[in-house]
């Protein structure tokens, strides 16, 4: 009887894997949320909202608009990858509406059909607007691999006991998620203007400086809504067991496919934090977040496309200069944004 060679054997169990594992996570997420709805005691959970101290969601409101300004900023590396001519306060505020939107409902609906439609009036054409998004999608996650790798690394949180991996493994999932970021970089070292494809997906390589363009607003984004969840919970729990609360949740949110991972981020969060710092207390503070970090800027978002939709013209088609280099982006499909920052 013929052996199948071991190397199509490996793909197709890797295949499997990846087919499996999102509904494994989805189903411990789940699981989360139907044990962690039946504890809480949601009168507790209002007195701690009402004692949500004005100075911490002021400055926590602060800090969201600094973390949508550096998400948004993601589609200014795309604008020098890419060469289009839109200028940078429009670009900005493109980014900015759709980041919103896509939090709250979804990739579908911010980062594709409304990045289509917004830019199409900016003058640019649907294949230009793919590359915006692959590039901005490449910074969201080169970024996390890189931040979230280190801080599974050095500062495994304490998982809940539905999640039955210790800390040997946790720290091994951190290492190679730095592995896969420092392999992207090297890629753009070694190989930069040339084209890589995963599955469907095809793109350029940027230059070394751009990649680090990208890790830097990528991480300090990241790194910036932890501290946002950070100051609403009063600074109770170390700052990088929140930012590694915070990775798991944006994780559990895209496995899941909830809109705005409703209910998945308080989950994890309660299961990590709430046995330590009470639950009631914890998800008032992720009540809290959600509102200033997702609600508020979607009220914004929502008044300024309706001002735009309203007043602008759509500008003729191909207003966009030639790209820059021989880094720009091509793609034959597009990706879906993550909702957590995204």
């Amino acid at each position: 009887m013929a052996v199948a060679p071991a190397r199509p054997r490996a793909r197709a169990a890797w295949a499997r894997i990846r087919q499996i594992a999102p509904w494994a996570l989805a189903l411990v997420v789940l699981a989360l949320l139907v044990h962690q709805a039946g504890t809480i005691a949601w009168p507790e959970v209002l007195n701690s909202l009402k004692r949500q101290p004005p100075l911490g969601l002021a400055v926590a409101a602060l800090l969201a608009l600094g973390s949508h300004a550096l998400f948004s900023s993601y589609d200014l590396v795309a604008r020098h990858e890419t060469g289009h001519r839109v200028s940078t306060p429009r670009t900005l505020g493109i980014a900015a509406t759709c980041y919103a939107f896509n939090l709250n409902f979804g990739s579908l609906v911010g980062a594709l059909a409304m990045k289509l439609r917004l830019y199409a009036r900016a003058g640019l054409p649907a294949q230009q607007v793919a590359r915006i998004i692959v590039v901005a999608v490449v910074t969201n996650w080169v970024g996390y691999l890189a931040l979230g790798g280190l801080v599974l690394a050095l500062a495994p949180p304490h998982l809940p006991a539905q999640i039955q991996l210790s800390d040997a493994a946790v720290r091994a999932i951190g290492a190679l998620m730095v592995a896969l970021a420092a392999t992207y970089l090297t890629l753009c070292i070694v190989r930069h203007g040339r084209e890589v494809r995963v599955r469907s997906l095809r793109f350029a390589l940027p230059q070394p400086r751009v990649a680090l363009w990208q890790f830097a607003v990528s991480i300090a984004n990241w790194a910036l809504m932890g501290v946002i969840v950070w100051v609403l919970l009063e600074r109770a729990a170390p700052y990088p067991t929140v930012l590694a609360v915070l990775l798991l949740a944006a994780v559990a949110g895209v496995a899941t496919h909830v809109p705005a991972g409703l209910g998945v981020i308080e989950a994890v969060f309660v299961a990590c934090l709430g046995g330590e710092l009470g639950s009631a207390d914890v998800l008032a503070a992720l009540l809290s977040y959600r509102a200033l970090y997702y609600l508020l800027p979607l009220a914004a978002a929502a008044i300024g496309y309706a001002v735009v939709k309203a007043s602008t013209r759509r500008a003729p088609e191909g207003r966009y200069r030639r790209p820059l280099s021989s880094s720009t982006t091509s793609t034959s499909t597009t990706t879906p944004m993550p909702p957590l920052g995204q």
